[in-house]
């Protein structure tokens, strides 16, 4: 045996020689920055097939001369720049359409989170049996497919045959004849199919609200308003930010329904969305560089709510 190095202070410890031998490195920030791209690669490889060139597309077929005669091939396409662009933002009904098809989703969206919102309150109520009720029911109406929801709220409101005219008393009152009738009509349907979203999320979120600090309020004497505007709703904030911008995304590009309901958008067109009105212009008039104009302009205002929705998360992401 071989005595250990010794000083005058006292013996000297040495560190082993594989840990002299190998010097201490942190992990290199690239590879742990590049980790979580590892994984969403499949994905982006996916969506990138499946939205990056439909959106190219949309976006060339915009700026060209694209009509039937080029489809068919009778007659060569031309690069239109701006044509089809200042075509639209001259034509007086695409901002006639713009309009309504903002204040027709944000009655959607309002009315939406107000049903949601308040079933959801409800459900933290009720008894088992009737919140799983309530809940089948919801889950029922969000599972249904547009036309079909589209088709039987048309039956319920209908002129002759129809129970809801009967039990108003309203005879044989058409909702899709007037303008604004036939909007409410639809509204109507858009938050029957689209309220379960909200009433789950926001469900969820309060059963995830420490309960003592519900009973605290309740012993302040505060209403159940008060609770809900002081209390739940600052602590769902998060998820309302969520639930509210998605609504609002889905709301702004109705299509079906009011192309079901009001016969293709209502007489004379007074019930236009951008949806349907692209629709009109490329399919109905073969003006697929117009219609493909105002899918970008959509796609550009969607875009901008998505931003405003990522950069709320980024601020709430302490919260989330």
């Amino acid at each position: 045996m071989t005595a250990s190095p010794t000083s005058e202070r006292g013996p000297v410890r040495t560190r082993p020689r594989a840990a002299r031998g190998r010097p201490h490195t942190s992990p290199r920030p690239f590879g742990r920055a590049a980790t979580p791209w590892l994984y969403l690669a499949p994905a982006l490889v996916v969506l990138g097939g499946l939205l990056v060139y439909p959106v190219y597309q949309l976006g060339l077929i915009s700026f060209l001369q694209y009509t039937q005669a080029q489809v068919s091939g009778g007659e060569p396409t031309t690069f239109q720049g701006l044509g089809n662009y200042a075509e639209l933002f001259g034509d007086d009904q695409f901002w006639q359409v713009l309009l309504a098809t903002v204040v027709f989703a944000a009655a959607c969206v309002l009315c939406t989170l107000a049903v949601g919102c308040a079933l959801a309150l409800l459900l933290t109520r009720v008894r088992a049996v009737p919140r799983l009720a309530l809940m089948l029911a919801a889950l029922g109406a969000w599972a249904t497919p547009a036309v079909t929801g589209s088709t039987v709220w048309l039956l319920l409101f209908d002129a002759d045959f129809g129970p809801v005219n009967r039990i108003l008393g309203l005879g044989d009152h058409s909702w899709t004849y007037g303008r604004y009738s036939a909007f409410l009509l639809v509204l109507l349907e858009v938050v029957w199919c689209s309220f379960p979203f909200v009433m789950v999320t926001v469900y969820a979120g309060i059963r995830a609200v420490p309960a003592e600090v519900l009973e605290a309020a309740a012993l302040d004497g505060a209403s159940q308003w008060r609770i809900w505007r002081s209390v739940l709703a600052p602590m769902l904030r998060p998820i309302l930010v969520v639930v509210t911008i998605q609504s609002v995304i889905w709301d702004f590009k109705v299509f079906t329904q009011i192309y079901v309901m009001t016969n293709g958008g209502g007489i004379a067109g007074q019930n236009l969305v951008l949806n349907v009105y692209a629709y009109q212009k490329a399919f109905a008039s073969s003006q697929y560089g117009l219609g493909s104009a105002i899918g970008v302009v959509m796609l550009l205002i969607l875009l901008a709510v998505t931003l405003v929705y990522l950069r709320l998360l980024r601020r709430q992401g302490e919260e989330l």
